[in-house]
């Protein structure tokens, strides 16, 4: 669980005392928006196109029962009854009003959540694997390393101002679901061949506007090293960023502008500088980290009635067979609980929704939760015995949809409907594509594929990492999407291509239909999934499907 130490919540209070005497200044008129505008920022504040909203960050999205109910007492008490689970493993509330802010800080520090650093030009909440710890091909927890850079970060004095927000992840897994390449800095946790640990070093990856994979700095960093080179390599960049166009302030940009090599010789030699002041004190903390998510006491019993269960139930064996990945403890699972329903908006979850969670989590998954990257939450431990009461309990509640990973699980960003950088509307359009494809009832036949949606260039979204994406601009007053196809975050990075023009709304859901179809013309097998059919014949046919010369 996170840590939420007793010190740890005491500097929060203060915090959000001292944002509740801003917040007072601004209503009574001392302090005008634009005077106010940083230290909300500060705070996780913004102000969106209906009303402020506030970024609460969830350290690598890992939760505790109780800081889950604290985040459902928040919706309730000060919003509309829901939140919206982020690409980045946070929470959005999306209505509060600015009096009751400080009010709901206050309540966060009570179980040690806070919004600090989730908005500015400094280091955001670290994300990671929402699997870490239960993945059956880990080779580490990274958890205890991303706690320590979350530690480290926190009001950083030396990183509260960088060029542009600064993003980290960080990966345990033979497979990488951190999506370590579209960050910043992404951190690969391996061996090397004597056995001893240590990290792949990626840097200047990122979406939005321009997007980027990052690239390979360091193949081998030694594990005590981490804190230091992460040091160095903000530092060099703090120092060369650019902070004349804010377009061009992130370290993609840099990296692409002078080089890998170049970069590389400046973060090498800043490293030497900042190494030789570490005392091990990041060590001892590891340690520590360490102890606090060692694994819970896995039950040693058998799977009780779980195949009998699934022989016996439809529901219950569609359910199993998309929601659950492989434990690496034996008799073990881990559940994806999909907020994808029909007709829900992605990603929102309600305050029942997220009490009911937080109980299940008690009584059937070692008080465990996690946020995914695909707006999601993870029960990461759940014994096969209790699946089928899990289940049960989840379908009583509308949230046993058997869709993880399926042409209806599309992550969307709040678009037109709620953010004031949005130009277009994403919401209305995935729940018009998932829509469609339930009504065709061909959702198991197509398999596993990723389909992202975001509206406007920002991309929360993450639309050029879906194996389609769709990306929704203005054009003159009139909504436009653009498609790209062959992203991925996951298996092979890659960020996906246009294959031509966009489209109005209306004809968005007929476009993807052609894709689809196509997509099951062509496929050697049922096995094979969207995005290695599309690897292995490229994007002609697809092309030509989405652009008919007749048409």
């Amino acid at each position: 669980m996170f840590d939420a130490r007793p010190q740890h919540n005491e500097y929060l209070r203060h915090r959000a005392q001292q944002f509740r005497s801003q917040v007072a200044r601004r209503l009574d008129g001392s302090l005008t928006e634009d005077e106010f505008k940083p230290l909300r920022l500060m705070n996780g504040v913004y102000l969106q196109l209906h009303a402020y909203m506030l970024r609460v960050a969830i350290p690598y999205g890992t939760i505790s029962p109780d800081q889950m109910r604290t985040l459902a007492l928040l919706a309730e008490k000060w919003d509309k009854g829901y939140g919206h689970w982020t690409t980045r493993q946070n929470i959005q509330y999306n209505w509060p009003k600015l009096v009751d802010i400080p009010d709901m800080l206050d309540a966060l520090a009570d179980v040690g959540l806070h919004a600090i650093q989730t908005s500015g030009n400094t280091i955001r909440n670290v994300t990671t694997d929402a699997y870490a710890g239960a993945a059956a091909d880990e080779v580490v927890d990274p958890r205890p390393y991303a706690e320590l850079l979350r530690a480290w970060s926190t009001d950083h004095a030396e990183f509260q101002f960088l060029p542009r927000k600064f993003k980290i992840a960080i990966s345990g897994g033979e497979k990488d679901r951190a999506v370590i390449a579209a960050h910043d800095i992404g951190l690969r946790l391996r061996r090397n061949e004597a056995g001893e640990l240590g990290f792949q070093v990626w840097i200047g990856g990122g979406l939005g506007r321009t997007p980027i994979l990052g690239q390979v700095v360091r193949e081998f960093l030694p594990e005590a090293d981490l804190l230091p080179y992460v040091e160095a390599i903000i530092s060099a960049y703090n120092l060369a960023g650019r902070r004349d166009n804010k377009y061009k302030a992130r370290i993609k940009i840099t990296v692409a502008e002078r080089g890998l090599d170049v970069m590389r010789d400046e973060i090498e030699a800043e490293f030497l500088n900042r190494r030789a002041v570490f005392t091990g004190v990041d060590q001892d903390m590891v340690a520590e980290f360490r102890a606090v998510y060692a694994a819970p006491a896995f039950r040693n019993e058998t799977d009780g009635d779980y195949e009998e269960r699934r022989a016996a139930s439809v529901g219950f064996r569609s359910w199993t067979d998309t929601n659950l990945s492989t434990h690496k403890a034996p008799g073990y699972a881990s559940v994806m609980v999909t907020f994808k329903a029909p007709g829900q908006t992605p990603g929102d979850a309600s305050a029942d929704q997220m009490r009911l969670l937080a109980d299940l989590a008690e009584r059937y998954g070692h008080a465990d939760l996690r946020i995914s990257h695909d707006q999601n939450v993870v029960l990461p431990h759940v014994h096969k015995s209790d699946l089928f009461a899990l289940y049960s309990e989840l379908k009583a509640a509308g949230l046993a949809t058997a869709n993880a990973g399926l042409v209806s699980d599309i992550v969307a960003c709040p678009g037109m409907d709620y953010c004031a950088l949005a130009t277009a509307r994403s919401i209305p359009i995935a729940q018009e594509i998932a829509d469609h494809f339930r009504a065709r009832d061909i959702e198991d036949e197509i398999g596993k594929i990723d389909i992202r949606i975001s509206g406007c260039i920002n991309a929360c979204g993450h639309h050029h990492l879906g194996h389609i994406g769709i990306l929704g601009l203005d054009r003159a007053g009139v909504e436009n999407y653009q498609i790209t196809l062959g992203g991925d975050g996951y298996d092979i990075p890659a960020i996906g291509q246009r294959p031509g023009a966009g489209f109005p709304a209306e004809e968005v859901v007929p476009a993807i239909d052609r894709i689809i179809n196509t997509y099951l013309d062509l496929r050697d097998s049922a096995e094979e999934r969207f995005i290695d059919a599309y690897r292995r014949v490229g994007a002609a046919p697809f092309k030509a499907a989405l652009y008919p010369v007749n048409a």
